[in-house]
């Protein structure tokens, strides 16, 4: 049986990294114990709600949803009950499953609600009413619950309420996500009132942030159940709140959401089966269309922090992101050829790329049978495992930092800015500098493409060995590309796959950005190739848990943000107290 590097161990990291030239820096590794679940998240509290529900009997779904609940709380800058997610589980018994919880545009939405005089306006679909779509993440939560974890739902929701009433400190990430937004969240008084002091300053690093209107959220949440939030007191108060303020979202639009189940988008690569998300995540696609790419490249397996290895993984990425804004977008509207991610079309790109020097890429590929097959109709990762063989990735999302900076009054629940994911225009760049095209377009219910990238690894008889996914837009699926390359190629842990520097490709703008700690001389090299590179300090925040060839769950924080990777000991969990 082809397994991991033996030399995979439990991480654990907290504490932020600062930029530095040369390797990041890791943590040594505590003495390796049997684990009966592993969780990895990139807030501590958010792994400890984790390793809460194993302890009360739950397994990693359970604590998976634990974590989330947790993270809309202490990291809610970046994901919470006002945004979406994808879930992608590993049972027990071997079925694979994917739960949809993206966004929805609400039902009055138009393609050209974000045009002025027929040029998009970004403030539109970044900040304020408009930019809000239908938050999809709590109803995925309660549906991964109830169809696959043990504890009650409200079991989940308790060490949100807890943090919620009681507060936590602030960390030196949140503060800095405070200090970039201080001025656009200040235009909404509910939000300014939590976020910001009196006088409009951010709440400074070790601040104990308290938020008594989430915690009442979090508890009717927990007695009364999703109908409150879809179809009661949550979605009138959000409605009341857009229509006086110029908003679309409806409580019909609550009412009618609807988290879809997917079929898991399954590939090959070198004996691993990489299972993945599907439309409208683009990364599951795209993941899987550049490891056929590289497959295929002559010279593909030299090593990491090399110019060959890099120049490689750069031409790739350049081809699968023309095609993404080009193919992808919500799979109900749009049709999104399959053959994006079969081998032959992968073999065509692969005889597209020069070793030698750095190559134009004029547009979007054609994939086979483009016409007739296909799919069916800011960011946090994190990632759950259990010693029964249940493994969750979840990446879950408000969008870009604080979302739309719009919280509903009495509710503390910051709403999601999701709308710019959609294609305001042909080509015009979000948020993030990506473009799209028709595809991708505004439309009612419809599902924004997403870049998230939520993925596990099976081996050749189909048992889990690694979990991986990312935070930080379109970056998050090249941090998983070359966290799979990292691991599956060249047998790094995960401590190693993470620390490793990191360089990032997405067609347009035609530009490398990469890490300093690739150093001068790979950079100088890239150059030479005839690549515009933008040297960057650190970017993204990924996630690990893997499998050891003797069985031992092990897992690993990215050493780029303060989080942490933690398992419970086996034996020290109930058999089902607690269980339902």
């Amino acid at each position: 049986m082809k397994t991991l590097s033996p030399f995979f161990w439990l991480v654990v990291a907290t504490g932020a990294v600062s930029a530095a030239a040369g390797p990041i820096p890791d943590v040594p590794p505590p003495a390796e114990v049997p684990l009966a679940g592993v969780a990895a998240t990139v807030q501590p509290l958010a792994t400890r709600a984790a390793l809460d529900a194993f302890a009360q009997g739950g397994n990693a779904i359970d604590a998976a949803v634990a974590a989330g609940l947790t993270l809309g709380v202490v990291d809610g800058h970046n994901s919470g009950l006002g945004g979406g997610c994808f879930i992608l589980i590993r049972l027990a018994d071997g079925r694979l499953v994917c739960f949809d919880g993206r966004e929805t545009a609400p039902a009055a939405a138009t393609a050209d609600m974000f045009l002025r005089d027929g040029k998009p306006v970004a403030a539109l679909s970044q900040t304020g009413v408009l930019a809000c779509g239908v938050p999809g993440a709590p109803a995925a939560y309660g549906l991964a619950v109830e169809r696959f974890g043990r504890l009650p739902w409200k079991a989940a929701c308790q060490a949100g309420i807890r943090h919620a009433a009681e507060g936590f400190a602030i960390d030196e990430v949140y503060a800095r996500k405070l200090g970039n937004t201080a001025e656009p969240l200040a235009e909404f008084p509910a939000t300014r009132a939590i976020f910001l002091q009196p006088d409009g300053s951010p709440w400074p690093e070790g601040h104990r942030l308290v938020q008594q209107d989430l915690a009442a959220t979090y508890r009717q949440l927990a007695e009364a159940g999703l109908d409150w939030f879809y179809a009661g007191d949550f979605a009138a108060k959000t409605a009341a709140y857009m229509q006086a303020n110029g908003g679309l979202i409806t409580e019909a639009d609550f009412r009618d959401y609807r988290v879809v189940e997917r079929e898991p988008l399954v590939s090959q690569y070198r004996g691993w089966t990489i299972v993945g998300v599907p439309p409208p995540s683009s990364g599951g696609v795209h993941v899987a269309q550049m490891l056929n790419v590289l497959a295929e490249c002559p010279g593909g397996d030299v090593q990491p922090g090399t110019v060959g290895f890099t120049h490689r993984v750069v031409e790739a990425m350049k081809l699968a992101f023309a095609d993404r804004a080009h193919w992808l977008g919500d799979p109900a509207f749009t049709p999104v050829p399959r053959g994006l991610v079969s081998p032959e079309y992968a073999r065509g790109l692969a005889e597209r790329i020069d070793p030698t020097r750095a190559g134009g890429v004029a547009g979007h590929g054609e994939p086979p049978d483009w016409q007739s097959d296909h799919f069916e109709k800011h960011t946090t990762h994190f990632a759950t495992a259990d010693s029964e063989g249940n493994w969750v990735s979840v990446t879950a999302t408000v969008n870009t930092s604080f979302g739309s900076k719009v919280v509903v009054p009495g509710t503390g629940v910051l709403l999601n800015n999701e709308m710019d994911d959609f294609t305001a225009a042909p080509n015009s760049p979000n948020a993030f500098g990506l473009v799209g095209g028709a595809a991708n377009a505004v439309a009612p219910g419809k599902r924004p493409l997403s870049s998230m990238t939520p993925t596990i690894v099976l081996d050749r008889e189909g048992e889990p060995v690694l979990s991986i996914g990312a935070a930080g837009g379109p970056t998050i699926i090249t941090q998983v590309l070359l966290g799979l390359l990292a691991a599956l190629d060249h047998g790094l842990s995960p401590a190693e796959a993470l620390a490793m520097p990191r360089f990032h490709h997405q067609w347009s703008p035609d530009r490398v950005r990469i890490e300093a700690a690739a150093g001068a001389e790979l950079i100088a090299e890239l150059r030479r190739l005839g690549h515009e590179v933008q040297v960057v300090d650190t970017f993204g925040a990924a996630q690990i848990i893997g499998r050891t060839a003797d069985g031992t769950l092990v897992g690993a924080s990215d050493p780029r943000i303060p989080g942490l990777a933690a398992g419970i000991p086996a034996g020290k969990l109930p058999t089902e107290s607690g269980a339902r």
